[in-house]
């Protein structure tokens, strides 16, 4: 047994030649040549279409549906309604999980908000599907609506998905009371809606008590558990495929209620149904990021050192569930304050429940407060640079925990001499361009927690020394695929055309949620444990065969190479996989892992990934047009799987924080609660034309504590920085203080203080 554990330990070192490489997309050629297949890409045979029919108002009841006029369109085969739905096992109002919200599954007639389902059209094409849900045409009893940040607030007892709603450490008012200088300042974020490029969808085709379903979900094992609850059946009856998802960013975390009732649909008719949202129908029933108004306190000493710092965040939520935006938590982690008080309040209005949207508290937060950092340093007279490095946290200031690493110092560094922020002038409105613009540069911290959740995954080594991994991962077009597979292939010792590599469907081992930039870790290390697994199994073989030049190998240990294992003292003396598994008789030997989180080093260190964010921006002094010119992010995320993968994550982090400080905002009509601009013509989005010229540096950086490979993620990061830099390079140019998002030439031109 002792010579079984060495050898083990010894097989774990592997050939690191896919780790850490630039490699291309796995997946490109298929998407590119439109040879990738998403949920709403199938069609069974026997295809019906589901179209969903939404309530236009947000409160109240329906009275009355024309069910009669849909039913008598030639299309039309049924219209689902609360009166004929079929009967669920579970209520669609249960809630027993943190990741579980409340559904809109035709319970009954009330009204919740505006865009709620409130029935659906079966029918032999799309078109008829559309046509017969106009032709219901509902009538409401309805009631006033609220909206917005003013209604009654209530002090939750958590946020988030299970936070606590408030953490302090030391005296606040005590420190407060007796600083130097103090802050007292209030910014607000509108509420933001999930467009991905893929809508929500599903395919789903029922054989008595088993279901067959594609759709986009960045959870298939929560998927399967809530497809089973709801219908009373056993998890192996569910089989859902999900290869491609286009774009997830918390969406697509849960099943969404409309894909709930593609799936009733299909049990309703006893036939494939297909169910694709609209665009329009994107806002309302698959989550959001709520609104939030957050009051930054902060008191310093005369040098600049921050002495307290208060974080209160109140934000929106449904009248039916709870999630609110756990914004003031980033206040916890970034800078030192020998007294921290974060808290939250929420207030229920009329509109579907929010939830998980990137960076969940940390874009909403980090934008309030690298806003309000910003007006300290300029009260103070220092750098908002040179204020930053003063104040920072070389442990973690609300827990006091040492950081598993931290090379934030680095980010500051490398991003201020590639951005050239040694050029920087104190006073606003100190630069133009050659055309006369105002030019003003801001800088942003950026963090992100290093989670990781739970995950299995299976490795085989087949006869001819080839492998297979297969984990049932999930790729929302951010490159896992490509990524994880170079970790399969590196902890099987071979290069990647020569292991296959299997993901996206239930029958799979769960690889987990990929969500809170956790998946390549989680996923990740369920691979690489796999490979571990498969490869101490294969040594056993060879060091107990006396045909194998490994044998009695033990003592010196055995590593695996290129497709061979090999005597760590002496490379020379090795075999193929293949050799060893034909003298065992064997077609192929398999191996398990799983990937969790170590709860010891979590306990005891804090764990995040860094970076600082450099934004340059015009802005016309006549007319207040302002436009990002340009933008440097350094991160440091531990060990780096594939540069490129990442780099690309960095570009799509720092582009939608440029949609948070400048464009996005749902307006809702304060009357009837319902949003005015639910669509991509007026809810604006950056395009190509708002994006400036970028940069992303990888910031090298090891942590031996945060998992064993080292590795944190990378898609959230982005976001955190970006928004508070772009606003207070705008204060920069203009010397306007905007504190309200997004902010608008109306704002500037005003030039007083808003929010």
């Amino acid at each position: 047994m002792s010579e079984i554990a060495s050898l083990s330990t010894g097989a774990r070192q592997r050939q690191g030649s896919n780790i850490g490489q630039p490699m291309t997309r796995r997946d490109g050629v298929l998407k590119v040549t439109g040879q990738a297949t998403y949920a709403a890409d199938n069609n069974p045979e026997g295809l019906l279409h589901a179209v969903v029919a939404t309530a236009s108002i947000s409160r109240g009841r329906v009275t009355h549906l024309n069910v009669e006029a849909a039913r008598a369109h030639p299309g039309v085969v049924d219209v689902m309604t609360p009166q004929n739905r079929p009967k669920l096992a579970q209520d669609p109002d249960a809630k027993d999980h943190p990741f579980m919200f409340r559904l809109d599954l035709l319970q009954n007639d009330r009204v919740r908000y505006a865009g709620q389902p409130i029935a659906v059209v079966i029918a032999k094409t799309l078109e008829a599907a559309t046509e017969g849900a106009a032709l219901l045409a509902p009538t409401y009893d309805a009631e006033p609506a609220e909206v917005g940040l003013d209604g009654e607030s209530f002090v939750p007892q958590v946020v988030g998905p299970g936070a606590p709603a408030k953490a302090e450490v030391g005296d606040f008012d005590a420190e407060y009371a007796g600083s130097a200088t103090t802050l007292d300042a209030t910014y607000e974020t509108p509420a933001q809606y999930h467009n991905a490029m893929e809508p929500h969808s599903i395919v789903a085709t029922w054989d008595g008590d088993s279901v067959s379903i594609d759709m986009p979900t960045q959870g298939l094992g929560m998927a399967v558990g809530r497809v089973a609850g709801l219908f009373g059946i056993p998890p192996e009856n569910i089989h859902i495929r999900s290869p491609f998802l286009g774009g997830g960013f918390g969406s697509k975390g849960m099943p969404a209620g409309p894909q709930m009732l593609g799936i009733i649909a299909a049990r309703h008719v006893g036939a494939p149904v297909k169910l694709v949202l609209s665009r329009q129908q994107m806002y309302g029933p698959v989550g959001h990021r709520g609104q939030t108004r957050q009051t930054v306190r902060l008191g310093m000493k005369d040098d600049g050192h921050l002495t307290a710092i208060e974080h209160h965040t109140l934000t929106t939520t449904s009248r039916f569930d709870d999630f609110l935006e756990p914004a003031s938590n980033v206040s916890h982690t970034l800078y030192a304050a020998s007294a921290i008080r974060t808290t939250h309040a929420g207030t229920r209005i009329d509109i579907g429940t929010p939830m998980f949207m990137r960076a969940p508290g940390e874009a909403t937060g980090s934008a309030a407060l690298e806003s309000a950092v910003d007006e300290a340093a300029w009260k103070a007279r220092i750098d908002p640079l040179d204020f930053r490095l003063l104040n920072y946290a070389e442990v973690e200031p609300i827990s006091g925990k040492p950081f598993s690493s931290k090379a934030l110092r680095e980010c500051y560094a490398k991003g201020a001499d590639r951005f050239g922020w040694a050029k920087r002038p104190l006073e606003p409105r100190s630069m133009r361009d050659a055309g006369g613009r105002l030019v003003g540069w801001g800088v942003g911290t950026a963090t992100f927690p290093a989670i990781m959740f739970q995950a299995a995954a299976r490795a085989v080594i087949r006869a001819d020394g080839s492998g297979l991994m297969e984990t049932g991962a999930h790729d929302m077009g951010q490159g896992s695929w490509t990524a994880l597979h170079q970790i399969a292939a590196d902890g099987l010792g071979l290069s990647m055309d020569e292991t296959e590599f299997r993901a996206g469907s239930s029958d799979l081992p769960d690889a987990g949620i990929a969500g809170g930039s956790g998946h390549t870790a989680t996923a990740g290390m369920a691979l690489h444990r796999a490979g571990e697994d498969v490869i101490a199994k294969l040594v056993e073989l060879a060091v107990n065969d006396e045909n194998s030049p490994l044998y009695g190998a033990g003592n010196v240990g055995v590593v695996a190479r290129n497709g061979r294992l090999v005597r760590q003292d002496d490379e020379s003396r090795g075999e193929p996989y293949a050799a060893i598994l034909e003298r065992a008789g064997l077609a192929e030997i398999e191996g398990k892992g799983s990937g969790v989180p170590d709860a010891g080093p979590r306990e005891k260190y804090a764990m995040y990934a860094h970076g600082a964010v450099f934004a340059e921006v015009t802005v016309d002094p006549e007319l207040g047009q302002m436009r990002v010119t340009r933008l440097v992010g350094a991160f440091a995320a531990g060990r780096v799987i594939n540069p490129r993968m990442v780099e690309s994550q960095y570009y799509g982090g720092m582009i939608w924080g440029i949609g948070f400080a400048l464009h996005e905002e749902a307006v809702h009509d304060k009357r009837s609660g319902r949003i005015m601009n639910a669509n991509l013509a007026e809810y604006h989005v950056p395009v190509n034309a708002d994006v400036p010229a970028m940069e992303a540096i990888l910031v090298h950086e090891d942590d031996p504590h945060v998992n064993a490979l080292g590795i944190k993620g990378v898609g959230e990061i982005g976001i955190t920085g970006t928004a508070g830099a772009i606003a207070n390079a705008v204060w920069h140019a203009t010397g306007v203080r905007v504190r309200r998002f997004p902010i608008t030439l109306v704002d500037v031109l005003n030039g007083a203080d808003a929010g």
